[in-house]
């Protein structure tokens, strides 16, 4: 058993309950396993193969599912190619990468030769969002542009929270909920998304080491369009840290601040594919 899941048949049952998950995808798709020096990833693709592609990387605790909602309509004008993180709850290697060495960036880069992907706009959310910031900073030339919800490594990590959270730890599942929704603010969230996310909170090991916030050099080189959703009422993230240094180091970025949401910022309260369609009409 790998130390990612909580018990022998974690496994087993969240790979059941995310296949049976996939198979409500709202787009003819494909499957497929591609390749790594870090163990194979899984990546589900839809779309037309001669439209623009469109990189999808969810957030920890996370993977593909978490596109479903915006899938058909995406569909109708990108290729989209959904990614499981390793180490993830999704069908990817279990093996996590260090968030510190490089490792999701060797492991992006081949993922998307793999797919023949060489530019590529991306959508990312929270832990998503900073593997993508990353990719933005080093590999520039493969990122057209990038939509960022809740992203990680811009502003830095909040530990308040924590106390309230060992508290809720002792109180079984009815502390499980509330601290599920003190984190993301579910107020807007789904009740299905919601029993979901609980049940892979009940099979799964969340990560728990810290991540690397990006650098002032590394923030001031990303040229590329750029659009952000922040919750101000994060208490993961530091919002306020992440607003003002995008304002500092990347005066381009269009950032929009939910001022009642959690570090869940509901895709349909923000421009995405707007903002993903603007490369298309640049074309034309």
């Amino acid at each position: 058993m790998s130390g990612i899941y909580r018990t022998p048949d974690s496994q087993r049952l969240l790979a059941e309950r995310y296949r049976a998950l996939l198979s409500r995808w709202p787009a003819p798709a494909d499957q497929e396993t591609v390749s790594t020096s870090d163990g194979d990833t899984f990546v589900i693709s839809s779309g037309p193969a001669d439209a623009p592609p469109l990189v999808l990387l969810h957030g920890s605790s996370g993977n593909a599912g978490a596109w479903l909602e915006v899938a058909a309509e995406w569909s109708r004008h990108f290729r989209l190619h959904a990614i499981d993180i390793p180490g993830e709850p999704g069908l990817s290697n279990p093996n996590r990468l260090p968030l510190t060495s490089g490792g999701h960036l060797r492991w992006l880069t081949e993922v998307l030769g793999a797919l023949g992907v060489r530019r590529a706009a991306f959508v990312a959310s929270s832990l998503g969002g900073r593997i993508a910031l990353d990719q933005a900073a080093h590999r520039p030339e493969q990122v057209e542009r990038l939509a960022l919800l809740s992203p990680s490594g811009i502003g830095g990590q909040t530990f308040g929270w924590l106390p309230k959270a060992l508290w809720f730890g002792l109180r079984g599942e009815a502390g499980r909920r509330k601290l599920f929704r003190m984190i993301m603010g579910t107020a807007s969230l789904p009740a299905e998304v919601e029993e979901y996310l609980l049940f892979v909170n009940r099979h799964f090991r969340p990560r728990t080491d810290r991540i690397a916030v990006a650098t002032d050099a590394e923030l001031s080189g990303l040229d590329m369009p750029m659009l952000v959703g922040i919750g101000g009422r994060d208490v993961l993230l530091d919002s306020a840290q992440t607003r003002s240094r995008l304002a500092e180091f990347v005066p381009q970025a269009k950032v929009y601040l939910s001022p009642g949401t959690g570090h869940y910022v509901p895709m349909a309260s923000l421009p995405v594919l707007e903002f993903l369609r603007t490369s298309q009409a640049s074309r034309t």
